[in-house]
Order: C-alpha cells, then sequence, then structure tokens
C-alpha cells in the first residue's frame, strides 16, 4: 500500500514503485493506495485519488477536513481487507501520521519516505513516528542526525529523489525561441507555488514587483511557471485583476505549464515560492529570492511554532541565508523587485550560483528511489537496514 497526497509526494512515489519493481523483477508487486496522476500511470491502484488532497492552511484544512477523513477511513479499511506487506506513506504529514498510527495499531508495517519536517516545527511529533514507523527514509543530509540526537535510530538517508533528476529538457536558446523570448535579455522567473490559495496571495506581489523591475530594466521579460494546467484560472485572474486596477504589465510576459525545470535553466533570476522549489532552483542553479506569504491568522498560528533559521529548504541545506527570504510582511512589490535587481547584477548573480552549487552537492549524487525501494525490500525481508555511502 502506498500513500501519497501532493503532486511531488505523487511524482516520488512513482518513482519510488518503479524502483521497486526493478529492485526484484522476479517479484510481481500490487500497489494500491492513494494515487495521484503520477502513480496511477504506473499502475497503482487508485483506492483513493489523491488530486484533491493538496490544501494550504489551517482554514483550508478545517473546511476540508470531512474529506479528509472519507479518505482515511477508506484507505483504512482497504489495509485491514487486503493485509499489504507494508505500508509506505510519502510526505504528506497532516494525513500521513495519523494514518501511520492508525494502521501500526493494526499490526502493519509502517515505512516513512521524505521525512516530515520536524525539525522546522511541531517537533512534538517525533513521539508519533518513534512509536508508529518501522522505517523513516529520509532525504536531506542532516535529519538522520537530527533524528539520532531525539532518540530514533530506525532512520536510514537515502539522498535527495531531485539531487539527479531535476534538470532542464532544453537549451535556454530552444526554451526561449519557442515562447519568443531573447535570450540575449534578462529573463526573470515568477513560481507563484502549486496550491490556489498560495497563487492568489504571492502572484499579485510578483506581479507588482515586474512592473517595478520593468521601469528600471524595461528590455527585462518575465515567465510565469505554472506547476499544472490546473492552475491556469488562478493565473488569469491575478493577471486580470492587476490589468484592473490600472497596473500596467510588462510588455514581455509569458504563461507556462509543466514547463518550470526549463523556465528555470532559461532565466537569469527567479522569485520563488517557499517549498521543494526552492531546492530544485537550487539544483538548476538559477538565483533566487524566496517568497512566502499566507493568511494573517495562519501566519499568527504557526510562526511561534517554527524553530529553525530558515524558511528555505536550500537555504536549510546550505547552513546559510544563501538566497534573501521575504516572508509574510515583508513580502512587497518593493522589496522583492529591489532583490531581484540586485541579483540581475552579474557580481551578485555569479557569486549565488558558486553558493548554490555549494550547497546542493551536499544531496549526493541521484539513486535516491533505488535505495529507498532496496531498504524497503531489506525491511520487508527481515535483512538490517544499512546507511549508504
Amino acid at each position: 500500500m502506498i500513500v501519497a497526497g501532493e503532486m511531488s509526494g505523487d511524482l516520488h512515489a512513482a518513482k519510488l514503485a518503479d524502483a521497486l519493481r526493478l529492485a526484484d523483477p522476479t517479484q510481481e508487486y500490487v500497489f494500491f493506495g492513494a494515487a495521484g496522476p503520477k502513480m496511477r500511470e504506473i499502475g497503482v491502484e487508485p483506492i483513493v485519488r489523491s488530486d484533491g488532497l493538496s490544501i494550504v492552511g489551517l482554514a483550508e484544512i478545517g473546511r476540508a477536513l470531512p474529506m479528509f477523513l472519507r479518505a482515511s477511513k477508506t484507505l483504512k479499511n482497504a489495509a485491514a481487507a487486503r493485509k499489504p506487506d507494508a505500508v509506505i506513506l510519502v510526505d504528506f504529514p497532516d494525513f500521513n501520521l495519523k494514518l501511520a498510527k492508525a494502521l501500526k495499531k493494526q499490526g502493519m508495517t509502517i515505512i516513512y519516505y521524505i521525512s516530515p519536517q520536524l525539525w522546522a516545527w511541531r517537533r512534538y511529533r517525533i513521539s508519533t513516528v518513534k512509536k508508529y514507523v518501522d522505517l523513516m527514509l529520509t532525504i536531506l543530509p542532516f535529519e538522520k542526525d537530527w533524528y539520532a540526537e531525539h532518540g530514533v535510530d530506525h532512520v536510514q538517508y537515502v539522498g535527495s529523489p531531485l539531487a539527479r533528476e531535476v534538470h532542464a529538457y532544453r537549451s535556454k536558446e530552444e526554451f526561449c525561441r519557442e515562447h519568443e523570448l531573447d535570450p540575449g535579455k534578462p529573463i526573470v522567473s515568477l513560481l507563484a507555488g502549486s496550491r490556489h490559495k498560495e497563487i492568489v496571495r504571492i502572484l499579485p506581489v510578483m506581479l507588482g514587483s515586474a512592473i517595478k523591475i520593468a521601469a528600471v530594466r524595461p528590455e527585462a521579460q518575465f515567465v510565469i511557471a505554472m506547476a499544472s494546467n490546473r492552475h491556469g484560472k488562478d493565473v488569469e485572474f491575478a493577471i486580470g485583476k492587476a490589468k484592473e486596477n490600472g497596473k500596467v504589465l510588462p510588455q514581455t510576459i509569458k504563461v507556462v505549464e509543466n514547463e518550470t525545470y526549463d523556465a528555470l535553466n532559461a532565466s537569469d533570476v527567479a522569485a520563488v515560492t517557499s517549498g521543494t522549489a526552492t531546492l530544485e532552483t537550487g539544483i538548476i542553479g538559477t538565483p533566487m529570492a524566496i517568497v512566502y506569504k499566507t493568511s494573517a491568522i495562519n501566519y499568527s498560528l504557526l510562526e511561534p511554532l517554527i524553530s529553525v533559521p530558515h524558511y528555505g529548504l536550500i537555504n536549510l541545506i546550505a547552513g546559510e541565508r544563501v538566497a534573501k527570504e521575504l516572508i509574510q510582511s515583508d513580502l512587497t512589490d518593493e522589496t522583492l523587485s529591489n532583490e531581484l535587481l540586485r541579483l540581475l547584477q552579474p557580481d551578485a548573480n555569479l557569486a549565488m550560483r558558486e553558493k548554490l552549487g555549494q550547497a546542493t552537492e551536499k544531496l549526493g549524487h541521484g539513486g535516491a528511489s533505488k535505495r529507498a525501494a532496496e531498504a524497503i525490500l531489506r525491511l520487508i525481508e527481515g535483512r538490517p537496514f544499512d546507511q549508504p555511502s
């Protein structure tokens, strides 16, 4: 049984399922659980379709609680009926940690792939991991040591699944030719997130900053990179609202979908919503400003629980503030435009590219899905797991 709830988790779960099949081709694997489009594409039976489970914000989660409860009940019933050899929970901690507790009480073997960010906030959840998870597979280099310091030793670091899997598919020239951009002029990517509420709150600020940048650098070109075409209406709404309010958007502003890596590769700088995208941007090597904005009530409730010095994943891995973080009230048209204009300066641009390269080198050299699959098979077969070199 395999359960993922967000787009990134769906992708990593699909790659893990494929890696399990390759790790032991003599076995016939049957996968079922909460599956998004990538998992369904490779043959995971969708007991629950996870496409609608990705929600951000306490109020939004509260309104969607009946949906989550139905999904959880459906999965628990399926697990009880089909008795899988292992349950693999991928990221999605608000849902999956509760599911881990319920299914462990049914006597099932629980594997968690991509650790919840307990080192960042809500570290009280470590007791759930200690008691109800048989094997935690981590993808960030500092997590295994952090767990050991907190008395959890059933942890294996497998490396980041993004380390050698994030790359452009086309050259800068090819991307520019397809989207009628001039590769000789500055290109700024705007990544407003993969959730509705993120786009609604963050993209208008990004558009405002684009206007300010264009006033100083009229040759600048802008690319709004959408994670999926299902966010097209959100982007259209933000652009339309800006025009209704009398704002004159830059002459060259393109919207692309499912081309984020190519857009970043072609860009001189990027504004990136905090999350996995900051790590992906760092791997590609594009200088960035990290941004985030949520509702005032969400921020007031969550901010006291955050216990790390940086929001951005790339900064946490680097161990320093490589990319400037503009969070909540610090995120304005002016602050974002000022930072992106600074990064368009050749010296600042090159300096950040060098630091991003040093940080992402810590992520390993690929093969995370393969190592995770091997660790899972060792656990199922009763063999001890070991730490990859």
